[in-house]
């Protein structure tokens, strides 16, 4: 490729079309961009290290008092472009070409595709990822497999991209020998090659922000998006950006995102899995906090129901969407009675989500994309969204942090976290972080809700098992290997390959029963991959 940028040094191999991504002026344009912005992301990352700190030794948090005259205060964020006014259903995935395609074809309103948790980041994914994107985004893409031809169709879903969060990196480009942040990298090279061409076909660029903890890392994606802007002669506004609340200390400072991201703002989206996995890692060291199986913790427990309504409430007070989160059923084959309890799942949790006034919602399967759409039409007719619709009630402190259920623990919950961790973490080291498990599309945030309650039952005083057997590291080491031989079973019938899973069922081990939580298992996990 061309010469690099001056302190610009790329330490991985460029596989054919990279260097139409990675061209001079895209990297000069990155770099300008980490020089600007890197030193307040690791000044944010510490706040996060002090304010965990903080939490461990007792703290509870709340509403912020110096930011008390924005949440009285009467403002609305700018108007969306009409491409953003309907998002009745929107389905997710991985940058993946045929995801792609299927995606954009499957009959959503929107595609958040996605560069971040259901993306195993290793090189190769993350800039074909971006050669993906650049064909789609020109309906240049097609895929030849299995001896059908996938091309785009006429009526395709408006296009919204997740970058990674602020807490990961891209250790195969540093800028002065730094490496970059993962997410200035996934947008920065969107957006320059991207930007003008998604304008002009009047859908774009719009974004999806994951893993917020607070509104002063909402002011530096804002920041950013106006640098970028002004450096492409992009008017300020262009961009907008939905925020994933998917941390509790996000749930504190809703309006606050909003505000600091008012010219740029799409919304929120309720991010329930993170969110369950951030409750956990927030007071992992509190004796009073422990929370039932995975299964028994739904959208209708307090916390996660108070959540919900809250950002709906938030959004539209100020005049935003309000987008609810990713039920993680899919269709069931060779199974009608287990496939119909799946799709009335679905169901269920679509209505609940309009009925409470959500605009749209997410589904990650495209076979799920009309039953979803069926629920949210019979609540909003032909209206494109419902923003106008008020929540009543206040909700705070009493309603997030009151956590339940803590019972029931079982043997059976305890050991499908273990399998269910070990499965998507052979599966993300053999890169792909989207995953079909139990019947459940499986992200990241599966991993780490799975690792964090095997941790937290460990440790805490109330980890017990229904039978009243206390939770402890050697029961948990006795049933790694014997969940790593289903895992194994059934991967190798699936026709796949197993060489990862006994790495992962190490690291899980490692994840889980570390004496001190490690903050993210995709941090170890990406310094491990290729």
């Amino acid at each position: 490729m061309s010469t690099l940028p001056a302190g610009v040094a790329i330490n991985a191999p460029l596989h054919p079309r990279f260097d139409e991504i990675l061209t001079p002026e895209a990297l000069a344009f990155l770099a300008k961009l980490h020089r600007a912005f890197e030193p307040r992301r690791k000044e944010l990352l510490a706040k996060r290290a002090e304010r965990q700190a903080r939490i461990d030794a007792g703290e509870m948090p709340d509403f912020l008092p110096e930011t008390k005259h924005v949440r009285e205060g009467d403002w609305k964020i700018a108007p969306l472009p009409k491409a953003l006014e309907c998002r009745r259903v929107e389905i997710t995935g991985p940058v993946e070409r045929k995801m792609i395609i299927n995606a954009f074809n499957s009959g959503a309103d929107s595609y958040m595709t996605d560069f971040e948790d259901s993306n195993s980041p290793n090189w190769f994914n993350q800039v074909q990822g971006q050669v993906n994107l650049k064909d789609a985004i020109r309906r240049a893409i097609s895929l030849e497999s299995g001896g059908k031809t996938y091309k785009l169709n006429d009526q395709i879903a408006t296009l919204q991209i997740r970058p990674r969060g602020w807490h990961l990196d891209e250790k195969h480009v540093t800028v002065d020998g730094q490496r970059v942040s993962g997410g200035i990298f996934d947008f920065a090279l969107v957006f320059f090659h991207n930007a003008k061409e998604q304008i002009a076909r009047g859908a774009g660029p719009f974004f999806y922000l994951p893993k917020l903890e607070s509104h002063l890392e909402a002011r530096l994606w804002n920041d950013l998006f106006c640098m970028a802007q002004d450096e492409l002669g992009i008017p300020r506004g262009t961009i907008k950006a939905t925020v994933l609340v998917e941390t509790i200390l996000a749930t504190f400072e809703l309006e606050e995102i909003l505000y600091e991201l008012r010219e740029h703002s799409a919304g929120l989206n309720a991010g329930r899995w993170d969110y369950i996995f951030s409750c956990i890692k927030k007071f992992k060291k509190n004796k009073d906090f422990c929370l039932a199986n995975r299964g028994a913790i739904t959208m209708e427990v307090p916390f996660m129901r108070s959540y919900a309504l809250a950002l709906v409430q938030a959004c539209h007070k100020r005049g935003a969407p309000a987008i609810g989160g990713m039920s993680a059923l899919i269709p069931i084959k060779n199974d009608p009675a287990a496939n119909e309890k799946a799709l009335a799942g679905i169901r269920h949790d679509k209505t609940r989500d309009a009925n409470d006034g959500f605009d749209g919602g997410w589904v990650a399967h495209p076979g799920l994309v009309s039953i979803a759409m069926d629920e949210f039409l019979k609540v909003l007719g032909d209206r494109p969204n419902q923003w106008g619709k008020q929540v009543e009630g206040s909700f705070g402190p009493k309603d997030w942090l009151n956590f339940q259920p803590e019972q029931p623990i079982t043997e059976t919950g305890l050991r499908n976290n273990i399998n269910v961790g070990i499965h998507y973490l052979g599966s993300w080291l053999a890169g792909n972080g989207c995953v079909p498990i139990h019947n459940l599309m499986e992200d990241a945030a599966t991993a780490e809700i799975s690792r964090s309650q095997v941790w937290q039952w460990v440790v805490s005083p109330k980890g017990k098992l229904d039978d009243g057997r206390k939770v402890s590291a050697e029961m948990v080491r006795a049933m790694i290997p014997e969940e790593l031989a289903k895992v194994k079973a059934t991967v190798s019938a699936a026709g796949e390959k197993t060489e990862t899973y006994d790495q992962a069922a190490g690291i899980f081990e490692k994840m889980s029963l570390s004496p001190d939580f490690p903050e993210f298992l995709t941090l170890p996990l990406y310094e491990a991959m290729e």
